[in-house]
């Protein structure tokens, strides 16, 4: 695995409030998990690769994540990301984005879009119902299971 894409990886890491990043490239794996989380190993390909962040990034991160976010969330259904990526509220820079705070949204209508290894993938609304909230930031890396809006 090219060691360019490692530290492309390292870097994800160290900007998102992931703990984890496990890559396959055919019978090579790259495994990057942040210092002082708990560790599962199940890996079965050789070779490995493990990198720590150092514990510097992981509190970083925890900082500014010291906001007690739960009281601002509105009562609603969360629609959470069903993928790890980038969340981009618009088709491009330049575009208006898919929704608003406020806007009336239908089942099937796009919400926004996650970029995940070079694919855009369009996340739809499973429900119908208002906008009350946005939670993820334009042009920000997402997890798996993270909310994204709040649909009432």
């Amino acid at each position: 695995m090219d060691i360019r894409k490692i530290k492309k990886l390292i870097e994800l890491l160290e900007e998102s409030n992931l703990t984890e990043i496990e890559i396959v490239e055919g019978e090579e794996s790259v495994r990057l998990i942040r210092e002082g989380m708990p560790q599962t190993m199940a890996m079965s390909a050789p070779p490995q690769v493990v990198a720590q962040v150092p514990a510097a990034a992981t509190e970083a991160v925890a900082e500014t994540m010291a906001v007690d976010d739960e009281d601002k969330v509105p009562e609603g259904e969360p629609v959470l990301a069903p993928m790890v990526g980038t969340f981009y509220a618009a088709s491009g820079p330049e575009a208006e984005p898919f929704v608003k705070l406020g806007q009336t949204v239908g089942v099937g209508d796009t919400l926004c879009i996650i970029e995940a290894m070079k694919m855009f993938n369009q996340i739809e609304s499973d429900i119908s119902g208002t906008v009350v909230a946005i939670l993820a930031e334009n042009g920000q890396p997402v997890e798996y299971d993270e909310p994204l809006f709040v649909i009432r």
